[in-house]
């Protein structure tokens, strides 16, 4: 029975939530790694355990030096299954139900500074197949932030040339319309009318309508993107570590720098809540700090 639950379970935040693959194993893994401790240390199954497996799990988790993000995410997984459990009236007993999940400190997400996304660009020769693809890939993740498994879902038909804008199809299936700038129209007009069906004919047959291919002519992996992403940090003689992510938080990150009001962000990053958007207004702060130490003249004196 509970084999069944946590299946549906994952086909439920696979398709009706719409999480990424990345985000689907680790909800996979966390509760498959509590199913594990519950039968090892003889507290039940996942659906039928002793009420306090998980305050014990909790303290589980401390004891093997897990990192405080780790856990809470892991407690977060389980507290998403359980509740889904709970409403299909396949739960007799939540073990997350008086379990504190341990206070995060804030950290702020890390982006780059608009010379350093310039020498990414600068870096890539576009005047060959994968440059092409590589060089639409990046003003696609920074000229519109989003996200990786977004990106490689995009379909060919999504993309509106007269209107200038695309339809996303992001968390929980919610659909949202962003502008794409000149820039990223001419990268994809490069793209789609030569190296994407250069890319095509490598498939032998075997057509999709999936936007961003891989060097096989089959649909691009977020995988993939964040290989293509590390050997253009290396082409370009950068030492810094680059993930899709990062490059949808420069976006916001930028776009509030230069007056962008929250709510705008918000919409386009397709956030649920405007709480979530807000972090990026302690970026912007931040980097308001690092110029004042940097160039007024008193702060450098000993």
């Amino acid at each position: 029975m509970s084999n069944d639950c946590l299946s549906e379970f994952i086909d439920y935040i696979k398709i009706e939530k719409n999480y990424s693959e990345y985000t689907v194993l680790n909800y996979q893994n966390d509760i498959l790694e509590f199913k594990n401790y519950l039968l090892s240390e003889g507290f039940g199954d996942l659906l039928n355990s002793n009420h306090n497996a998980g305050r014990y799990y909790l303290s589980y988790l401390n004891q093997k030096k897990y990192k405080t993000r780790t856990v809470a995410r892991k407690l977060s997984s389980l507290r998403s299954f359980f509740k889904y459990a709970e409403r299909e009236g396949e739960l007799l007993v939540n073990p997350m139900e008086n379990v504190t999940a341990p206070k995060l400190d804030r950290v702020l997400p890390k982006f780059l500074y608009v010379e350093e996304i310039e020498k990414l660009f600068d870096s890539i020769n576009y005047d060959t197949v994968l440059g092409a693809r590589n060089y639409a890939i990046l003003e696609f993740l920074y000229g519109t932030g989003i996200r990786v498994s977004e990106l490689c879902s995009i379909k060919i038909d999504d993309i509106d040339y007269i209107n200038r804008q695309i339809i996303i199809l992001g968390k929980g299936n919610k659909e949202r319309y962003l502008p794409l700038h000149h820039l990223i129209i001419e990268a994809l007009n490069d793209y789609t009318m030569s190296s994407r069906i250069n890319l095509l004919s490598k498939a032998k047959g075997n057509d999709t309508k999936i936007l961003f291919l891989n060097h096989h002519g089959g649909p691009l992996t977020p995988r993939g993107v964040r290989v293509i992403l590390n050997n253009i940090v290396k082409n370009a003689s950068e030492n810094f570590h680059i993930s899709p992510h990062m490059l949808r938080h420069s976006f916001a990150t930028h776009l509030l720098d230069n007056g962008a009001d929250l709510v705008s962000v918000q919409e386009l990053l397709g956030h649920e809540n405007l709480s979530t958007t807000q972090i990026y207004t302690h970026v912007s702060k931040e980097k308001i700090k690092k110029e004042y130490m940097d160039k007024f003249p008193k702060a450098h004196r000993e």
